[in-house]
């Protein structure tokens, strides 16, 4: 019997009994589909030996950033070795989840890499780059990974999930006008795509458009609504336009009822809200106890040490929920951290720990000391993973302590430098930090 083709045309080791099932979790993937999981669950269940199935399983696994779920990866790691048939395609896939496995998710991302220069229409192989990239802070490898297979995509069943890849890329790399274009073209063709309806909402924050911004996600709500944990992740998007029309009890309405509907452990979930009670913190916005449930949940997984971006976000949490012991034992286990590790590691120990140590000491009120260690991760801030977005809560720390420090011409430096990051323009946070330079210069003559 040949071998069936999954939706991308590519061929699979399963049965043609379960291609459809399986089909549904390839478009689970692209769409961060809440259905994903137990879609997969059901195709390993009648067919355990699928070794592709089984690495999406461990990759998945590993995305999550938490301690416990690589023992699951490796179970799984297991499984595909030990499963039969495998085609060389799957057996990359497997390849690459040991690659990552031992500390190399560059080398997994490679892998996957070399599977789309033989199945350029893979689309589990290009989303998985773009995935693994994402985690490792690399805008510019996510770009030219999209870029280098999307003509292959032009009738693809599964063109408008690139388009969104694409448009999450071009934005990262700052070419607005075109992520913009691409991000609209996709979510046409792919209603479901909250990946590439929140790469256009990223291009309204980087150019200052909140009104904008929030005229283009109001209506589409059904586009998240099927999401993972995802889904949460678009409404903080629409809470940060709220927070930079100075609409803060908008903006603390969608924390209430969207962006903490559930009260998960998920980092990502963590570093939504943590980030968003930063910002408002900054604004002299009071958040009331909102910090508490988040501070016990951070406390508990400070342990994992499995990427930086989650650590950084405990470390708010903790802060921000006067978790003093908590705090330090975590600034205490990431200088324990080897900078010879695996690369996750290496990230940790530097810049995550700087900037750790930065957070740590601005929540203190020790602001030269913030500014001092903030500063120093800074440059290499990038490599922790996320977006500019995401990021930027750290920058606007940064700044912060430069300003209560006394360090008023470095604060606009950065100020200026923030902002021609972000097409020139000034947000909300930018205009009111630039006027309080000048009122203090004012004062100061």
């Amino acid at each position: 019997m040949p071998v069936p083709d999954d939706l991308s045309g590519t061929p699979t080791s399963l049965p043609h009994d379960l291609i459809a099932d399986w089909n549904r979790v390839i478009l689970g993937v692209l769409s961060h589909a809440a259905s994903t999981g137990p879609d997969l669950n059901r195709v390993l269940a009648a067919a355990p030996d699928f070794a592709l199935g089984q690495a999406i399983r461990g990759l998945s696994c590993l995305l999550l950033g938490r301690a416990e779920m690589v023992a699951v990866a490796r179970q799984a790691h297991a499984a595909a070795l030990a499963a039969a048939p495998a085609t060389p395609r799957e057996i990359a896939f497997v390849d690459a989840l040991g690659d990552w496995l031992d500390g190399r998710p560059s080398r997994a991302a490679a892998r996957m890499q070399a599977v789309l220069a033989a199945h350029p229409r893979d689309a589990l192989a290009m989303k998985l780059v773009q995935a693994i990239h994402f985690v490792m802070g690399r805008p510019a490898e996510m770009r030219a990974s999209v870029e280098g297979v999307i003509g292959a995509w032009d009738d693809h069943p599964a063109r408008g999930y690139i388009l969104g890849c694409h448009a999450f890329s071009l934005e990262e790399t700052g070419n607005y006008s075109a992520a913009e274009r691409a991000g609209q073209e996709g979510v046409a063709l792919a209603p479901d795509d909250a990946w590439g309806l929140h790469a256009v909402a990223h291009v309204f924050d980087m150019t200052g458009r909140a009104r904008a911004g929030l005229d283009w996600l109001t209506g589409r709500e059904a586009s998240w609504a099927h999401c993972n944990n995802f889904r949460f992740h678009v409404w903080w998007h629409r809470a940060l336009m709220h927070l930079d029309l100075g609409e803060y009890d908008i903006a603390l309405a969608h924390y209430d009822a969207d962006i903490r509907a559930e009260k998960t452990d998920d980092y990502r979930d963590i570093s939504n809200a943590a980030s968003l009670l930063s910002r408002l913190e900054l604004e002299g916005v009071k958040v009331g106890d909102r910090w508490e449930e988040l501070a016990v949940l951070a406390e508990h997984r400070a342990t994992d040490g499995c990427l930086a971006f989650a650590d950084l976000h405990y470390m708010l949490a903790l802060c921000g929920g006067a978790r003093e012991d908590a705090a330090t034992a975590l600034i205490a286990r990431m200088q324990a951290t080897r900078r010879d590790g695996n690369e996750a590691q290496r990230v940790i120990a530097h810049p995550g720990l700087h900037v750790a140590q930065g957070l740590h000491a601005f929540a203190s009120g020790e602001y030269s000391s913030a500014w001092l260690h903030l500063r120093a991760g800074r440059a290499d801030l990038q490599s922790v993973g996320g977006s500019h977005a995401q990021r930027d809560v750290f920058d606007r720390i940064t700044i912060e302590a430069a300003l209560r420090g006394g360090y008023m011409d470095a604060a606009e430096g950065l100020l200026r430098d923030r902002m021609a990051q972000r097409a020139g323009t000034a947000d909300g946070y930018a205009t009111a930090r630039l006027a309080l330079i000048r009122a203090a210069r004012v004062r100061a003559v």
